[in-house]
This record gives structure tokens, sequence and C-alpha cells, in this order.
């Protein structure tokens, strides 16, 4: 029997009590796993059952139990389950996991007079038996003849049962006396609080079973098998169905659980405007879309949830792969080919603040399907579709979404919470079919241009400012590709710049360390306009430091300032978890918010003034309100230097005397004088003397003797990429051999390969994690700086191999099992190609 034969709506509730956080599974076993005998001592489980329980307790936080009225240690032998399914035996009177009720002398006195009796009642009828169990002893009658059988059951009834501290449970031809107060309800609830379930599944056939459903309630899910009245909400025929289910609830389960589809990080394409992103797969699945912002929550987190948590796909109606993805030229606008088939995708880059519009066009000669599935805030919003004659409206959400489709013929179908829209679209040569997904709007009209105008506007919105760059002669293409992307982080009317363009894809697989980068970093907005100026583009570092200035002016000096705020240059709520969300490939939890934004950085002032020095340079002037900025920085700088913080990588450890935070004080007080001594501006006679203070500080407790390095920080001798800044800053000469013995020691012992990691130290935080492609860069730039020009030409070649098709590289690379992780794409790693291709152009 299939899934398809189970009636619609219980295939819809499995689906939903599967997307739970923490699910336990439970069942009865007599005629439940296994089918009811005349001999109770034959009734074996069925395979197909057995496999499917322990499949499910295999599962990441699933938890499977059979809670049955036979003794625990008959039910082990009979059933022969394996060890990762719980059993309970005696109505709940016995667990596999210690026997939770103590039996006290009364019990166990009471026990030994129920047996005397019940030895009497039964005694010299044929097929009536007994069977003790610890804490319970049952009565079976299914072998006697029916007359003998109600006589016994109406005596057990009017006798014992009838006694004080008798817990009695009637079922199908049994009746069982026990000396503890126990049921299959109370069991399932011992059970749940055990495993901190969210949701519980419980499938049963028996009277006694009822106890348990009556304990079912909210998300949880109850299955009766076979007739009779009962509390439970769904119903199956028999063992073979039962079997099914729990085939379907596995099936369900493991798929929310571990993305099984999930497409490779680097394969993903960033569609951007000029104020929003969303992630393409390979085959032009809408896979991830905030509104009404990038750091908004999801319409669309397939990425991180699958297909159920929201996606907008077009793929050919008979199916095969695409046979390529790639940009427009010196676009944003993604193709994804088949043969006789095209999907060409762009956001409007000119669209009003408070929208985020995508178009999708159809072309070709293939029938194509297309399958509209919005789930707003991350899924957790009931959605529905109304058909219109020029397309589709969402309904039930707090921000209007439609999406234009005249002509399409829609079919809308639900799974008891959310709609989906599916269709089958012609497309014909010159008469393509266009989509247009418009969030922030309740609009269906036509667009005042055509769509081949509208799309010509979007490539040359980015084209026109591509076409402005000082490109380097290495890797020209994928430099090009890298500022469009980092551009396309930035929000052009804020000025602010995100990270990466996602949350909490993982930097391991099934791992913990998933974060939300879809914020404004100060260090981070900085290093990446600063890299645009360095290419001829100085309209993103104006924006951003107009960003900043809004943002200082709400705080009392830059020693207030946090180390990210949102793009719009508001403090971030509470880091929180979306538990309805499995994650990419399983890796929870998924994260929205940012605790570091509590934390303590120094580093962050020396990136800014480094900008500023930057930006001058290029105009030809610095402005008075960026050198009163460098000022209150500098004077932040020398109150605060010698403190210790969390440093660069965010360490959820006690703060440190971080070897990097210390440069990074440095650069900002050198580069501030720098800058008052080019441009005019009166340097307090204490800077020069503080620079000096600064990097004696480091020269002397940063620099290791015992691993002949300069170490994470000043109080051990654990390595850190980010230390190669004490010759790639300029505070020590390259040629110093202090430096040259500290790229040998880092590399060492984090370069793996074509990849360089962080830090291999105990950071608080379980698991692992891949190798960081800025480090990579930061590498690179300190062979060329210590004359190792070969070795900085072919890692520099292994980290362009790392960037996907269409050119995007996330933040990390995991080498052993050569694949990409963490958030894409990451401004961090574009930033780092570009910089090397620039240095390794001179």
């Amino acid at each position: 029997m299939t899934a398809e034969a189970l009636p619609a709506e219980l295939r819809r509730a499995i689906v939903q009590i599967a997307r739970t956080p923490r699910l336990l599974v439970a069942c009865d076993y007599d005629g439940t796993l296994a089918p009811i005998t005349e001999n109770p001592d034959e009734a074996r489980p069925r395979p197909e059952s057995v496999g499917a329980l322990r499949s499910l307790a295999g599962l990441h936080e699933t938890t499977t139990a059979v809670i049955s009225g036979r003794a625990l240690r008959d039910l082990a032998t009979l059933s022969r389950l394996p060890s990762e399914v719980h059993l309970v035996g005696s109505h709940g009177s016995e667990f596999d996991i210690g026997f939770v009720h103590e039996i006290d002398a009364k019990a166990r006195d009471l026990h030994r007079r129920i047996e005397q009796e019940l030895d009497r009642i039964i005694n010299g009828v044929p097929g009536a038996s007994l069977e003790v169990k610890p804490a319970s002893i049952a009565v079976h009658v299914r072998r006697a003849a029916r007359d003998d059988a109600q006589r016994i059951i109406d005596e057990v009834h009017n006798g014992p049962c009838e006694w004080e501290g008798v817990s009695t449970t009637d079922g199908k031809e049994v009746v069982e006396l026990s000396v503890v107060q126990t049921n299959k309800g109370k069991a399932l609830d011992t059970l749940r609080h055990q495993v901190s379930a969210t949701a519980a599944f419980f499938i049963g056939d028996d009277v006694t079973d009822e106890k348990a459903f009556a304990q079912l309630s909210g998300p949880d899910l109850g299955i009766k098998v076979g007739g009779g009245e009962s509390l439970a909400e769904y119903r199956v025929a028999d063992t073979e169905e039962v079997a099914t289910v729990l085939a379907f609830l596995l099936e369900e389960r493991r798929n929310w659980l571990y993305g099984e589809q999930s497409p490779p990080i680097e394969r993903l394409s960033m569609l951007a405007s000029a104020r929003s992103v969303a992630l393409l797969t390979p085959d032009a699945k809408l896979t991830w879309l905030c509104h009404p912002g990038p750091d908004a929550p999801a319409v669309f987190a397939d990425l991180l949830g699958g297909e159920s948590a929201g996606h907008f796909t077009i793929k050919p109606h008979r199916n095969g792969l695409p046979l390529g993805q790639r940009y427009l030229p010196n676009t944003m606008t993604v193709e994804t080919r088949w043969s006789r088939l095209l999907v060409t995708d762009y956001m409007e880059p000119l669209s009003p603040a408070h929208r985020t519009d995508i178009v999708r066009v159809i072309s070709g000669e293939a029938t194509a399907q297309v399958v509209f599935a919005p789930r707003p805030e991350f899924g957790g919003v009931p959605v529905r579709l109304l058909r219109e004659e020029d397309g589709l409206r969402v309904l039930g959400t707090s921000e209007p979404f439609v999406l234009r489709s005249p002509g399409v013929q829609w079919e809308i179908t639900s799974d008891g919470m959310h709609d989906t829209a599916t269709a089958l679209v012609q497309p014909a040569p010159g008469n393509p079919v266009v989509l247009e997904l418009r969030c922030g709007t309740t609009d269906l009209g036509p667009h005042e241009l055509p769509e081949l105008d509208r799309r010509a506007q979007a490539g040359e919105y980015w084209s026109s400012w591509a076409s402005t760059l000082k490109l380097p002669p290495v890797e020209p293409e994928l430099v090009a590709r890298s500022a469009l992307t980092l551009r396309g982080l930035a929000d052009s009317d804020t000025g602010g710049v995100m990270a990466a363009a996602t949350t909490s894809l993982p930097e391991e697989i099934g791992g913990v360390r998933n974060w939300d980068y879809r914020y404004c970093w100060i260090r981070d907005g900085a290093m990446t306009v600063r890299e645009l100026v360095s290419l001829g583009s100085i309209e993103e570092a104006e924006g951003f430091l107009r960003w900043l200035h809004g943002v200082l002016a709400t705080l009392a000096g830059p020693e207030r300032l946090h180390p990210l705020y949102t793009l719009a240059g508001t403090q971030l709520g509470a880091e929180a978890v979306i538990d309805s969300l499995p994650g990419y490939r399983g890796s929870r939890p998924v994260r929205v918010g940012n605790l570091a934004n509590h934390q303590v950085q120094l580093d962050v002032f020396g990136p800014v003034v480094e900008l500023v020095m930057t930006l001058a340079e290029a105009r030809g002037d610095l402005r008075d309100e960026d050198w009163q900025m460098v000022r209150a920085m500098a004077e932040a700088v020398s109150r605060r230097w010698n403190e210790p913080d969390h440093g660069i990588w965010e360490e959820r450890h006690m703060p440190r005397h971080r070897v990097y935070s210390r440069v990074m004080c440095w650069v900002t007080i050198d580069r501030a004088i720098k800058l008052g001594e080019v441009y005019d501006r009166p340097v307090p006679p204490m800077w020069p003397q503080l620079r000096d203070q600064i990097a004696a500080d480091v020269l002397e407790n940063g620099w290791n003797p015992e691993v002949k390095a300069f170490t994470t920080a000043y109080d051990g001798t654990d390595l850190d990429a980010a230390s190669l800044f004490v010759g790639l800053s300029g505070l020590l000469d390259p040629q110093d051999e202090r430096f040259q013995s500290t790229v040998t020691a880092i590399e060492a012992e984090l370069r793996s390969g074509s990849t360089v990691y962080r830090y291999h130290r105990d950071d608080g935080l379980p698991g692992g994690e891949g190798g960081f492609h800025l480090c990579a860069a930061w590498m690179i730039e300190a062979y060329l700086l210590t004359g190792r020009r070969t070795e900085a030409q072919e890692l520099f070649e292994q980290l362009v191999d790392a960037a996907g098709p269409t050119g995007l590289l996330p933040e990390q690379y995991d080498p052993i099992a050569e694949r990409s992780l963490g958030n894409h794409p990451q401004a961090y790693s574009h930033i780092g190609l570009i910089r090397c291709a620039r240095l390794l152009s001179q």
C-alpha cells in the first residue's frame, strides 16, 4: 500500500506534525504494530513498521516508543524491537529507561493478594490465564469459552477491582489490575516531558489507547486502528495501513529535517535591486526572498526549510536538468536555460521604497510548470490565494503580495494551512509568459512599460555602473562580478551594507554555527565600500558614511557604537530561533538577529578611518564631518585601546587582549595622523606618542617566542589569521623576521590546501567550521609582502576555483569534503578576491 492511498486529510496532518521541532512517535503493540493473534505469544510486529520506527528513532530530534499493556520483559522478547525504540510496558508501569514507579511494601503485599484472588477466580477454566507483571496482573480470557469469559470478567470487576489501591484497565478480552496509578496517557505524558517534545503522535487500536488519545492536544496527532468509538481524530483500517502511515511519516520527517535536495551553496545566484536581494537555485527555483527588506522575515525560505517553507519554481513540465545558468554580462539579470526553455529573472531596481518586485520571463517552446507557494513570516502565518483575472492575490498577511500573471490558469490546493498555486504555461516564439511578483502592493494592473523595456532598464541600471569601474588585468570579469555583488548587498536608500544575503547557512553541515548576516556591521560595511572606491566607485562609500553619521548622531560618541545595526541604522532586536525551520540540510538552529550586537569590538574604528582616508584620496579632499568623526574615533581609541574585547570573530567567550584589535587601534591613530598631515588638519600632539605606545605594546606582548609568531591574544599561544595584520597594516615592516615567521607559523597551522582557517582554538561552540575565503586572501597578501609571489598566485587560483558557476562566493570552504559553507554571497569573500586581483596586477 502506498501513501497516496491514505486519506488526503490524514496525509496533510502527517505532513504538518512531521515539521515539529522535537517529535515523539508512540504506538500500541498488539493490533497496531502486530496483528491480533489467537495466541498472544505469536504476535510478531510487521517488519515494515519496525523498520520505519527504527529509522524514525535515528533522526535528529525524533523519539519513538511502543506503549503496551504487555509486561516489559515479554514486550521486549516478543517484539524484538531495536534498542533505539523505547519500550513502555504494563500500560506505563514499566519503562525501559528505568522503572518509573517504586513499589513499596504495602503495594507488594497488595500485589500478592490480587494474584491469589485472581488465581482462585480462573481456577479450572480452560483458556483463562494470568499475566503477572512487576506492578500489575492481567487476566486474559480471549481463549476461554464466552460464558466462562464473561463470568470471570464480572467477578474480577466486582471483586479485586473494587479493592483500595487497585487501578483497573480494561482491554479487548483482558482486564488488568495495577497497584500503581498509571495508564497509557500518563505514560505518553512522561515520555513527552523526558524528551521535551513539541508534538506527539500516537496510534493505537485498543480501548486502553483512549487514555493516550485523551492526552493529545494542539499540534498532536492521534490515529485509531480499526472500528469503534474513539477520541482520535483520524482512523486507519489495519496494521498494514499502520505501516504505511509510519513510512510516510518517516519520509516527510526526513525530508523536512535534512533537505536532501539542497543545492550546493556556491551554486546559488543572487538577484538584487537597489534595496533588496533574492536567491535562485541552479534550476530557477526562487529559494530565498525577504520582505519588506532583506533583513525582514522570509516570504520564500525553501533554502532553510524545503519547499514547505515557501518557493516559486519554474521548470519544464517534462523534467530535465538545466543546461546552464548565467548572469547577463555586467547585470544582476539571471538566465536559466534548458533545451527549448529559457527563464529570465531580474528584480526591478527602481521600484518604490516599500516595494520588492521580481519579474520572471518564460520563453522558448517547451511547456513549463509553475509552482507559486508564498509562505510569509518564515511560514508562520496561514496563507490563502485568491484567483483574479490578471493573477493571484495573497490573503492573510500583514504586507500585501500579488502575482501578476495574465492568461495563466492557476489550480489552487491547500495543505490545511497554506495555499499553493500551480499552472502549466506554454510560451511561444515571440510570445513569452511574464510573471510579476509584487511585494508591498495590491496593484495587479499592467505596468506602464513593456517587459522588454523594463528588462533593458534593469540591465542598464547595473551595466552603466559597472562600466565606470577600473578593473585590474587579473581576473577582470570575476572582479566585476564581485563588485556587482558587493553593490547588490548595499541599500541605496539608507547606505547600509549587508555582510551577506542570508541567515543561518551553516559553517558545518548539521552543526549549530548558523548566524544571521543580513545586517550592517560597521567593520564589514567600511571594508566593502572601501574596496569599491579602489575600483573607482565612490557613491557607495559616501552612502555608507552618511549612514554611519546618522547612527553616530543618536549616540554620545563612537565609544557607544554597537558592532552592527539594521540596514536602516537602528538597533537589532534580540537574537531568536525559528524553530519551525529545519535549516539548510538539517543545520539548526535557524537564527534571526545577532547576539554580537552587544559585544565590545575595538577594532571597528580602524577600517572606518582607512575608508575615510581612501575616499579622501579618491575625491581629493577631506570633508569636515568625516574629519570630526575620525577625531572622535581617535579619542575613543585613546581612552579604550588597552581594554580586552571580543574581536573581529565575535567569539562568545570572555574578552581578551587581542593582537588584531590592538593593531586596528594603532591603524586608527596612524591613519588619523596621516589624514591631518595631508589635508592640513590639526593633529593633537599626543597622537604620535600614542601611536608609538600602541605599537610597542603589540610588539612586546603580542609576539610569542615559544611559537615564533604573533599570537591571537596576549594570554596564550593560539594562532589567528587576523594577526597577519601586524604586517599587512604597516605596524611592522613586512621584511621583519618576526612577521615572516608569523606567516610561516600561520601557514603551517591554519592553511589547509586551498583555504585558510581563522583559528583552531576552542571558541566555546560545539562543532567545527570551514576555512575562510577572507583569511586565504590575507595569506595571499602576506605571501606577496614577503616575496613569495608564486605561492600567492597559486593560492589565488584556488580561491578563484572555489567560486560558483555564476561567480559568487560564500563565506567558507571545507577542503576535506570539498564544499562551500556559510552565508552567501559573503561580502568578506568578494572583498578578498577583489583586493588580491588588484595586488597581483601590480
